[in-house]
């Protein structure tokens, strides 16, 4: 199903595909996420997130440093 990874610039309400393919890797997993499912991301960071969980996780981990 996943053919190849993407590069992919995170935006405030969307995210850009800098260079071409189906899908990214969530920054927490390591699970591939497909460009057609992929809802959670930071765009500080630069990292996209399988699921709100995986959101929440680092969410809590930033909230943890500071």
């Amino acid at each position: 199903m996943f053919k190849k990874l993407a590069k992919i610039k995170y935006l405030p309400n969307n995210f850009k595909v800098i260079q071409d393919g189906d899908h990214v890797i969530c920054a927490i997993s390591g699970k591939k996420i497909s460009l057609e499912n992929l809802n959670y991301w930071n765009v500080e960071l630069q990292e996209a997130y399988f699921s709100y969980i995986e959101a929440a996780i680092k969410r809590e981990e930033l909230n943890n440093k500071g």
